[in-house]
């Protein structure tokens, strides 16, 4: 560690590290979301279906976040839990267009939820309802429905509706996972 880095750490200047799971069913828009919450410059300009996992690392104004974009894919799921011990936070992702996996994601987030590695903790969960440009994507709210999100009482949760590709909806997420981090 050098000198700025410790001088940074005893003034207060250095930003609180959070490690972050961003979880979803595949096709769903987690890798592509977290590429649009990177600086511009470290964008990458072509998104693969992922493989495993990738980690990636951006900044807000007061958390440094390291995020591990996990593979939706159904073969991979099993690799979820080996990351929930580590984590401050989770980031699910629905495809809101998707309406034939809901049930899945619902399954999916629930087994999730009850994890014994998750439950007994005040993890924050921000779900972004991702493809919400589509002419037939569901709203927030009736995700929210499907999903039973109200039956959550034990953890803070918010979902909001997003655009990964444009970007948009993703600042309002990461503002509201910035203060639940923060308290």
């Amino acid at each position: 560690m050098g000198l700025f880095d410790k001088l940074s750490g005893w003034l207060g200047l250095k930003k609180k590290e959070v490690n972050v799971l961003c979880l979803g069913l595949d096709n769903s828009g987690k890798t592509t979301i977290i590429n649009q919450l990177k600086p511009s410059n470290t964008q990458t300009q072509d998104i693969v279906p992922t493989i495993g996992f990738n980690i990636e690392k951006f900044k807000s104004s007061s958390l440094s976040f390291t995020v591990f974009d996990m593979s939706g894919q159904s073969r991979y799921r099993n690799l979820w839990e080996h990351y929930y011990k580590e984590s401050h936070a989770i980031i699910f992702v629905i495809d809101s267009g998707d309406k034939l996996r809901m049930v899945v994601a619902k399954e999916e987030l629930d087994t999730l939820l009850n994890h014994q590695d998750i439950c007994s903790r005040r993890m924050p969960v921000l779900l972004f309802a991702n493809k919400s440009d589509l002419r037939e994507a569901m709203s927030s709210v009736k995700v929210s429905q499907l999903l039973c999100l109200e039956n959550i009482k034990d953890k803070p949760w918010h979902i909001c509706a997003s655009n990964a590709v444009k970007g948009e909806g993703l600042q309002e997420g990461v503002d509201w996972l910035q203060e639940q981090i923060a308290q």
